[in-house]
């Protein structure tokens, strides 16, 4: 008799729990649908101040710039002079960003994580990054 109820009380539970499920999903959903909306807004908001600064930015790199040539300028060297200094100094700098941005553009394909989810040979060629270990599959197999 203890055998049935168990099994009674156990049907009653997946009952209680079916009943229930589709008030979990929803409100996890709704939840969900929440959250987007305020990161949509969010985003909606950085962006906004992301133009902003960009402008901002320009902007005051413009005036650093002018300063530097009228600097040059009253230190005694020519226009023309003053302008190949600002524009060879500016040149400099978006060589070094370009630079750098090349760099990490590597990163971008997630070489380490890929490497280690492939497996075998195919693993030495993913990504044009060596592996620095093999997976080992058995104990015979590792070497000292």
């Amino acid at each position: 008799m203890s055998e049935d109820l168990r099994s009674q009380s156990w049907a009653r539970s997946v009952q209680d729990l079916m009943a229930a499920l589709p008030g979990l999903v929803s409100d996890r959903l709704e939840l969900l649908a929440l959250e987007l909306h305020r990161a949509a807004r969010g985003m909606v908001q950085i962006m906004a101040l992301v133009v902003a600064t960009a402008i901002l930015g320009t902007t005051a790199w413009l005036v650093l710039c002018s300063g530097l040539g009228l600097t040059l300028v009253a230190l005694g060297l020519s226009w023309p002079l003053a302008l190949l200094a600002v524009l060879l100094f500016n040149l400099a700098l978006a060589w070094a960003a370009v630079s750098r941005a090349r760099r990490l553009l590597a990163k971008l394909g997630l070489p380490a994580t890929r490497r280690h989810l492939v497996f075998g040979a195919e693993a030495a060629a993913v990504g044009g990054v060596p592996l620095h270990r093999q997976p080992v599959t058995s104990a015979s197999e590792a070497k000292p």
